[in-house]
């Protein structure tokens, strides 16, 4: 499905996916909240009397809560009828707005239906990855109500209730409207839709748009400011109000969700202008750290984990997603955020309340993430149907590969989480240094320098110029070009004298594409543009390159590389940086799209308010 040509709307964990006239009548389309599809169906139909034909037209809110469209009824060059909607997505349910007038200079009669289906099904078994046999809901017709209820067969009973106007006669299915309006009258109709759901158990305290967007304004002038206010209201749309603060989901539709590393990354580089979101997300998490060793949901003692989902499935423990640990990354940027964090307000108070937090995962990370006791981190990839293959960032099953095509085994060392490790290890040491504690802080840092230097030995190709994307279960390096090792310059880990050699090789025709930098290098056996990982851009992975680039001191590439992000966002028709676009070399034609990308994406819409920090010499 290609959702840039849907509705999608969302607020806390509900969200709604219709068609461009903002109606849910198949595929994936629906009402969504906690990982469930609650209604298969809402869909208006428009039934005019005597000749004419409905023209829809749509304006999209900035807001990803909001939908407007404009329903006329044409006859030859005049419109008789107009039927104007506004959508708006809450945290418990929708509340669907509309006016209907009559702009001719006769009676108009018109029939409107709402047709309404639900379903409750798991979000997995919506999008098809599972199958499972259910009892119809049950069904509570009144007069201008309609109730839709399911018992899961964990015990969870949730139930859409949804109210009409005084003009409606509701239906098991939905609700009918016989309008007759007489020249110039108007009339508005409402239907209301509450979620009651057991699992929203936390109070909902949705922050106004106005309040979120006054913590940008100490932002400088952006390449294009549309494109840049889109993604601050994008931002707020994605927020999950959790009892530990907010957090970003990581994106709409599928991953309304919290997600560690894309949460952890998105809070990053929306410091220090929002620093909530990096507090709310560092506790959610410390909340929800890994305490025992649990294979199913991959959980470890100090682990910070990938996932939380609240469908029937994870609840009933037939997907391990409840609480899925099945990353590699989310540890040690949880322990950078924290660092990210002081350093942005300048204090260490975070630092002092999460220091049991920080030490589990720093525990983690020389434990049971060196699976091997080489002094890498790596992970094992799951078993088929049990997990996660590829437990990195580039988390699609044929994303490591050799330069030969073939897929890598074993316990995999990816280059970026060595690099993220080593300034997790940096970290660690600025922390019991501040504490008073040197040996401690000694002991860290020493740790840091030696990451450093054997990461060096190991990973640095010299004949590309490049780092290799990971180390086999073998500790044979994957020597191919690829855009991890844009994100190593943004860690730190890339010695000061291989850096010039690294940055040219990453603009060379291979990997820098004129949008971004391609995930795998043109001309690599497994290259494909329009692959997931594979060739494809992402403007997040871009975003720390141009990040890495201003460390280093390469500051006017990295300003190439913000405009080019920018000129990205601007291509598209709805201004927003997607999920990914093909790798194609950049020209006069748009950027291609990958059509089930998310839009928007949490650390896509947070990029452009971190490239904006790229700009200091």
């Amino acid at each position: 499905m290609d959702f840039s040509r849907n509705v999608v709307l969302k607020e806390h964990y509900t969200f709604f996916v219709g068609d461009a006239g903002g109606h849910a009548r198949d595929d994936e389309h629906g009402l969504y909240s906690r990982d469930t599809r609650l209604l298969s169906r809402y869909a208006w139909r428009l039934l005019p009397a005597g000749e004419g034909a409905f023209q829809t037209l749509v304006a999209m809110s900035p807001r990803p809560d909001l939908f407007h469209a404009h329903d006329a009824l044409i006859d030859g060059p005049s419109q008789r009828l107009a039927v104007r909607r506004r959508l708006v997505a809450r945290a418990d349910g929708l509340v669907d707005d509309l006016e209907v007038a009559n702009t001719s200079l006769e009676r108009q009669a018109l029939s409107l239906e709402l047709e309404v289906e639900a379903e409750f099904a798991d979000l997995f078994e919506a999008r098809g990855w599972h199958r499972r046999d259910r009892d119809r809901p049950e069904v509570q017709v009144g007069e201008r109500d309609l109730v839709l209820a399911r018992t899961a067969d964990d015990g969870v009973r949730q139930a859409v209730a949804l109210s009409f106007d005084a003009l409606a006669a509701a239906r098991p299915d939905g609700a009918d409207w016989e309008l007759s309006l007489a020249p110039g009258e108007h009339v508005r109709l409402q239907v209301r839709v509450r979620i009651d759901n057991p699992l929203d158990q936390a109070p909902h305290a949705p922050m106004p748009y106005d309040t979120w967007r006054a913590g940008f304004a100490a932002l400088p002038p952006a390449p294009d400011p549309r494109v840049l206010a889109r993604a601050i209201d994008d931002l707020r749309g994605l927020l999950l109000f959790t009892p530990e603060g907010p957090v970003p989901a990581a994106g709409i539709p599928w991953f309304v969700a919290a997600f560690g590393r894309d949460a952890l990354l998105t809070a990053h580089m929306l410091l220090p202008h929002r620093s909530d979101v990096a507090e709310g997300t560092l506790r959610y998490l410390a909340a929800r750290q890994g305490t025992r060793v649990e294979p199913f949901h991959a959980e470890e003692p100090g682990k910070i984990l990938h996932e939380v989902r609240y469908g029937e499935l994870s609840r009933l423990r037939r997907v391990p997603h409840s609480r899925y640990f099945g990353t590699v990354d989310a540890t040690p940027l949880f322990l950078t955020l924290i660092e990210a964090h002081r350093q942005a307000l300048g204090h260490d108070a975070l630092v002092r309340e999460l220091r049991a937090s920080w030490e589990a995962a720093l525990g983690w990370l020389v434990d049971a993430a060196d699976v091997d006791g080489d002094g890498f981190v790596e992970f094992t990839p799951a078993a088929p149907g049990e997990g996660l293959t590829v437990q990195s960032w580039k988390d699609s099953s044929d994303s490591m590969s050799h330069a030969d095509g073939g897929l890598a085994e074993g316990a995999l060392a990816v280059s970026e989480v060595q690099g993220y490790t080593f300034a997790a290890f940096r970290a660690a040491a600025g922390w019991y240094r501040a504490l008073g504690e040197t040996a401690a802080a000694a002991d860290w840092e020493q740790r840091a320098a030696t990451l450093q230097q054997r990461f060096h030995a190991a990973f640095w190709l010299d004949d590309l110029e490049t780092y290799a994307m990971a180390l086999d279960g073998d500790k044979r390096p994957l020597r191919v070009r690829n855009s991890d090792a844009g994100q190593l310059l943004w860690t730190g880990i890339v010695p000061t004298s291989h850096a010039p050699r690294l940055v040219r090789s990453l603009f060379g025709t291979a990997t820098w594409s004129g949008w971004g930098l391609r995930t795998l290098g043109e001309g690599e056996r497994r290259y494909n543009p329009v692959s997931y990982h594979n060739g494809s851009v992402w403007p997040h992975d871009t975003a720390l390159f141009a990040a890495g680039l201003a460390a280093y001191g390469f500051h006017a590439e990295a300003r190439t590389v913000r405009d080019a992000l920018y000129a990205l966002a601007a291509a598209q028709p709805d201004l927003r940086l997607p999920e990914l676009v093909g790798g194609y070399v950049r020209d006069e034609r748009p950027p291609v799209p990958y059509p089930v990308a998310c839009r928007p994406q949490a650390w896509d819409a947070a990029a452009l308010v971190f490239l904006l920090g790229v700009d200091t010499p």
